[in-house]
C-alpha cells in the first residue's frame, strides 16, 4: 500500500543491507514521517554515527523524543544519557525511569 509506514521503513533495511545508507536514509525519513517510530530511532542513530547523512546532534536528539515520545525504552535511556551529559541530572533520572517502566534493562 502507498505510504504505508512499515513497509517503507522495510525498504530502508533492504537499501541499507545492501549498503546504500542514503537511499535507506530517505526511506527512513518517509517512514518517520508517516509516524514510524522505529525508524526515528533509526534516524536517530543515523545522524549520531553520520550513516548516510552529516553528523547532527540536534536531530539525532528530535529523532530520540519523538522514538521515546512513541514508546521506544532505548531512546528514552539515551535521551537521559544526553541529558546527564549536560548536567541536567533530574532530567536524566526522569528519563531512567520511564525507560524502566517501558522495560529498558
Amino acid at each position: 500500500e502507498v505510504n504505508d509506514p512499515v513497509a517503507i521503513g522495510q525498504m530502508a533495511l533492504i537499501y541499507e543491507q545492501q549498503g546504500d545508507r542514503n537511499v535507506a536514509c530517505e526511506y527512513r525519513r518517509k517512514a518517520a514521517e508517516l509516524g514510524n517510530i522505529g525508524a526515528h530511532y533509526e534516524l536517530a542513530g543515523m545522524y549520531r554515527l553520520g550513516h548516510g547523512v552529516e553528523v547532527n546532534k540536534k536531530k539525532e536528539v528530535h529523532h530520540l523524543e519523538e522514538a521515546a515520545i512513541g514508546g521506544q525504552p532505548v531512546a528514552r535511556h539515551r535521551l537521559g544519557n544526553h541529558e546527564y551529559e549536560h548536567g541536567r541530572f533530574g532530567r536524566a533520572a526522569k528519563h531512567y525511569i520511564i525507560a524502566a517502566k517501558l522495560g529498558f534493562d
